[in-house]
């Protein structure tokens, strides 16, 4: 039994050190130390001994078996080392190579419009407010004279969220409400931001940006809008021999309402929307139409950013296409 219990550990430590990898040494182990191992089998056969010849052989074969198990070990050590060793040299960086540097980065076409467009009205001074896009049915549409069933309602198809309660909103006239309800006039402010509508061809994103401009005072009348608009569209194009055309139009929330036309060659191009504020936005907000009035108006950013840069299709903007957008950095 002793010369079995030798032979086997010998042929155990040959078979640990013939092996490369850690599959192949847990499989050797498995034949001397596994439950049908060798070293195993001849524990079972114990008590076939003489009483007498038990403890010292059972002893003997417990020998072998811490012996191959630090064997073992000492093989899976080496193993994991080598395997270390290789991905380490797989992963190095050669620190000598030239870095690769940072590209330039630059501002979104329509970014560098809209901050065109806060700068030149905060010259006029107009302030900038912010507000959600997430926003009420109240804001979006009834505090805008728009309420329930108004057929004004139909040119907003907006995306509802599931509580049928919030939408996202339409336009950036609930910034304005929500100023006016917290500031008492006279108020001159403007706001920008991205709304949705479900509508998308060259012309129209489901996602755009609007600015709109709101001026409240005891004696605004719409010789001041049409001042306002039209230094405005001079300064941004740099033209002062821009032509401008305001058309009647109707909008629920303005009395008397207009469209925007700029002149380019032969064509004239509908820019914005605007009016004097109508009287019921201004009782919905808390503010005496009797005393005050003003005027508010709407204009889209993205169509401007495509007349200043000369784009003709919007949906160039939004796909991000950096061979597009690399041009106007």
């Amino acid at each position: 039994m002793t010369q079995d219990v030798d032979a086997i550990v010998n042929e155990a430590l040959a078979a640990f050190a013939g092996v490369d990898d850690a599959a192949a040494l847990e499989r050797a182990k498995s034949r001397y130390l596994g439950k049908a191992g060798a070293l195993t089998q001849l524990l079972k056969g114990l008590g076939k001994l003489p009483a007498a010849d038990r403890p010292a052989f059972g002893s003997r074969v417990n020998a072998a078996k811490e012996k191959l198990e630090s064997a073992l070990e000492t093989h899976r050590e080496r193993i994991r080392d080598r395997d270390l060793e290789a991905r380490l040299a797989g992963e190095a960086l050669d620190v000598t190579l030239p870095g690769r540097g940072l590209a330039m980065g630059g501002l979104h076409p329509v970014t560098r419009t809209l901050e065109r467009i806060e700068r030149l009205f905060r010259s006029m001074g107009f302030d900038v407010a912010d507000g959600p896009e997430i926003e009420t049915d109240y804001y979006n549409f009834t505090a805008l004279n728009q309420p329930e069933n108004h057929p004004a309602r139909s040119m907003h198809d907006t995306f509802y969220l599931a509580d049928g309660k919030h939408l996202l909103r339409t336009h950036t006239s609930p910034i304005q409400i929500r100023y006016l309800e917290r500031h008492a006039p006279p108020v001159k402010i403007i706001a920008p931001g991205r709304v949705y509508r479900v509508d998308s061809d060259a012309t129209h994103s489901p996602m755009f940006h609007q600015v709109e401009a709101v001026w409240i005072d005891e004696h605004i009348t719409f010789a001041h809008l049409k001042g306002v608009l039209i230094e405005f569209l001079r300064r941004f194009f740099e033209r002062d021999d821009l032509q401008v055309r305001f058309r009647p139009s109707f909008f629920p929330f303005t009395e008397p309402s207009a469209e925007i036309d700029l002149s380019f060659g032969d064509d004239w191009l509908e820019i914005a929307g605007a009016g004097m504020v109508h009287p019921n936005v201004l009782r919905n907000v808390g503010i005496d139409s009797e005393r005050y009035q003003g005027f508010a108006f709407g204009l889209g950013p993205d169509r401007l950013t495509m007349l200043r840069y000369g784009v003709n299709d919007l949906r160039l903007f939004y796909e991000n296409d950096l061979r597009f957008l690399k041009q106007f950095n």
